[in-house]
């Protein structure tokens, strides 16, 4: 069974590839409309949903179980979040293959690029030397079966989050490890509609 920090992994590798066919598909004289759309359409939304399920599942366990900065690796992610959001949302309104549209994504591939070389060195690493292999695993069921049922944004409410506010709600609900010594991690059913 994979843990959560393996699926986040692949996720950002397959981040880059699809950036990296976009990248092929500008080297042409003329790209394809319909090729470019192919390529970022599902992009655009896995880069939401991505971010959504982490927000969920990942980063309010990475301030249960953290030890390096927590509280500062995920002020830093819901902020970078928030830049990819905005950076998909500018490419959406623009003329796709346009220079305003070219200008988005690469405002987001940047800010994509930042967010998962921090995550990666910063809160990924802490997590996994912090929290139990059970918990990651759990988590790492969660977010399969998560981004299984959600391939678009459909039913999902995108939006910025304040990072301060995501954090101060979590730390304000953080309660001690379970009696039971269960891994305490909840459930995502009922979540993809909720705002928050």
């Amino acid at each position: 069974m994979d843990d959560i920090s393996s699926l986040i992994l692949a996720d950002h590798a397959w981040f880059r590839e699809q950036f990296a066919q976009l990248d092929e598909l500008r080297a042409l004289a003329s790209p394809n409309r319909d090729a470019l759309e192919r390529v970022w359409r599902p992009l655009a939304d896995k880069l939401d949903v991505h971010a959504y399920v982490e927000e969920k599942i990942f980063y309010p366990q990475l301030l249960k179980r953290g030890a390096d900065d927590p509280e500062g690796e995920t002020l830093d992610a819901i902020g970078d979040h928030n830049e990819i959001r905005d950076g998909v949302r500018a490419a959406d309104a623009a003329s796709l293959g346009s220079t305003k549209w070219w200008d988005a994504v690469d405002r987001t591939r940047e800010a994509n690029d930042d967010h998962m070389g921090e995550e990666e060195r910063e809160g990924l690493s802490d997590f996994r030397r912090h929290a139990p292999i059970g918990l990651r695993e759990a988590l790492g069921e969660q977010y399969s079966e998560f981004m299984a049922r959600h391939p678009t944004t459909k039913g999902l409410h995108i939006v910025d989050r304040d990072p301060q506010a995501y954090v101060y709600r979590f730390e304000a609900t953080r309660a001690p490890r379970p009696a039971d010594h269960s891994l305490g991690i909840g459930s995502l059913k009922g979540e993809s509609n909720r705002p928050g």
